[in-house]
This record gives structure tokens, C-alpha cells and sequence, in this order.
């Protein structure tokens, strides 16, 4: 059981993503997952900053702590080739830290390059040639690519690290389980679902399993409640929204009905170690061997000392 923190990139500053990660391993966290994004989510966000510039700057401030995007989409804003290079870079500079976290995107970020917002067939097909370019190119030779979607053109990456990272494959459903299973090292969800591992295991699927648990850590739980809403609520409407809506105004719009009691249900709100404890036991319970604090509360020192002195050491008794 490896236990990580959370980077929302959304509504972070970049310096501060930084200074937070640095704190994260001193707390003893195992990892930082951090959002990919062009956009953030909702009109309150007022960041979005370059994930892979702050992974080059927390992997030269930190020592121990492992790296991963939670997660990257390779095939639509991004050419799969730009991510091979740069994950094999990060590995290198991370001391082999890193570890690739892909998925097939949301309109959100991705259709800002013009190319369209794919329906959910294609995207799962443009995934797939995305991570069959990455292998091609982690090879080390030069390659050559022609796909129904993608294309690459006598490419090859020549700083590899001796370790290729891990890629864990975000997967929602069946279909792309097994294309996780097929082609990634590991798997990646955002709900506390025993199907879904199951679903990978048939497939052939094995290798780390990650997840992030949602909490609020705030002086009381409605303060949490009320925090959590301000900065998630979009996450009560589902992925098969989540991927479809354009830009924040939309989503504003979307979760004008999405109360501060759901997000109570929803998130561990509040100082309360055993009700913190409950919602991460959901998501272990499951199947989930990674998994990230997604803490949405307005003190994060606070939530730092919390984890050190009280919720690591009790996650990881009941671990043991």
C-alpha cells in the first residue's frame, strides 16, 4: 500500500504546487499525483499551470517522494511522441520517481488545439495508438508510425533512462480495463470499484492499482462540506459528463443543482480520523493499492501535520 497527495493543479499556483509536494514527502506521503490540464474545471479555479514544468521542479527538490500524472491524456493536445520524451526526461531527472498516468481526456482541455472533441470510441482507439507510439519510441530506435488517427515520422527519443516508468492506464469501464490491461503496467480509477479491477484482472491486467480518496480535512465537517463544494463540485456529475462539458462556465452551469450535504456524503469533511479512515477503507476495500488524498480543504500545513501525526500512522496500522 503506497499513500500519495493530491496536487489539484486547478486551483494551485504553481509555486505553491511545489512548496506543497516538498511538504507532502516531510509529512511522509509515498507519492504526488498531479492534474493534467490546460483548463481548470470551474470559474472559482483561477490556475491550471504546466504539470510537467512542476514535476521538473519537485524532482529537484525532493529526495524519496515518487511522481505521477494523474493523469495525462497523449493523443489529442498533446502528440504521444511529446509524452514519451517527456516522461522519459522526468524519469531520468526524478532518479526513476515517475510514473506516466494516462487516460483518453476531456473536451475541457483537449479541443483547444482545433481538432475537434472525439466520440468516446475514437478516443479509446486514439489511445491505444498513443501508447503502442510511447512503446515504439521507448525502444530507442528511430520509428516510424502511421495510424488510423495518429501519425509519427522517423522519431526517436534519445535520453532514456535506464528504468522506463510505469504506465497506468485510466480506465472508467470494460472497454478501457482491457486496454489498460493490454498495454499499461497498471491501472487508474476515480471510483471505489471492485468491478473494475475485475474487469482488468480477466483481461490480464496486474501491477499497481491507483485511486484517489476524497477528503476535506477542516475544523468541523461542515466547514469541509463547504469547501469540498467550492472546489468539487463537478464531481458528482460522472465522467460521461465530465468528458463531454467545453469550459468552466459550463460546468458552473452544470452543478448549480449539487448540494453541500452531497459533497458531505461524498467527501471525509472535517477533523474526525475515524470518518477519515471509513471513506480511504472504501477505496481499499476495493482493490486500490495507490492511493492519493485528495484533500479539498483551506489549510493544507494543517492537513499536513494532520496526516504525519495522526491519519498516516493509522492508514498504514490498518495496512499492516
Amino acid at each position: 500500500m503506497e499513500i500519495g497527495y493530491k496536487l489539484f493543479a486547478e486551483d494551485v499556483a504553481p509555486k505553491e504546487l511545489i512548496r506543497r509536494a516538498v511538504e507532502a514527502e516531510r509529512a511522509g506521503f509515498d507519492f504526488v499525483e498531479i492534474s493534467d490540464h490546460f483548463h481548470p474545471w470551474l470559474p472559482e479555479h483561477r490556475h491550471s499551470a504546466f504539470a510537467w514544468s512542476i514535476l521538473a521542479a519537485i524532482a529537484a527538490q525532493t529526495q524519496t517522494l515518487r511522481l505521477a500524472t494523474g493523469v495525462t491524456c497523449p493523443s489529442v493536445r498533446y502528440h504521444p511522441a511529446i509524452i514519451a520524451q517527456a516522461a522519459a526526461t522526468t524519469q531520468i531527472i526524478s532518479d526513476g520517481r515517475f510514473t506516466l498516468g494516462i487516460g483518453a481526456g476531456e473536451r475541457l482541455s483537449e479541443r483547444i488545439v482545433g481538432a475537434g472533441w472525439p466520440e468516446v470510441g475514437d478516443r479509446h482507439r486514439r489511445l491505444r495508438e498513443a501508447l503502442e507510439i510511447i512503446r515504439m519510441l521507448w525502444r530507442g530506435e528511430t520509428c516510424s508510425y502511421r495510424g488510423e488517427f495518429l501519425r509519427l515520422e522517423d522519431a526517436r527519443v534519445y535520453d532514456l533512462p535506464e528504468t522506463l516508468p510505469e504506465i497506468v492506464v485510466a480506465a472508467g469501464g470494460p472497454q478501457a480495463a482491457e486496454l489498460a490491461a493490454e498495454l499499461g503496467d497498471g491501472l487508474f480509477a476515480t471510483d471505489p470499484d471492485p468491478e473494475l479491477i475485475a474487469a482488468w484482472e480477466r483481461a490480464g491486467g496486474s501491477g499497481p492499482r491507483y485511486n484517489e480518496v476524497p477528503l476535506a480535512f477542516a475544523p468541523d465537517e461542515r466547514a469541509g462540506a463547504e469547501a469540498a463544494h467550492r472546489r468539487f463540485r463537478f464531481g458528482p456529475l460522472g465522467w460521461k459528463v465530465l468528458a463531454e462539458l467545453p469550459d468552466p462556465a459550463a460546468f458552473d452551469q452544470a452543478t448549480q443543482t449539487v448540494r453541500v450535504e452531497d459533497m458531505q456524503e461524498a467527501f471525509a469533511c472535517g477533523p474526525d480520523v475515524e470518518r477519515h479512515v471509513e471513506v480511504f477503507e472504501q477505496f481499499r476495500g476495493a482493490g486500490f493499492d495507490h492511493l492519493a488524498l485528495n484533500d479539498a480543504g483551506d489549510d493544507p500545513d494543517g492537513f499536513f501535520a494532520f496526516f504525519a501525526d495522526e491519519l498516516g500512522p493509522r492508514l498504514r496500522a490498518d495496512a499492516s
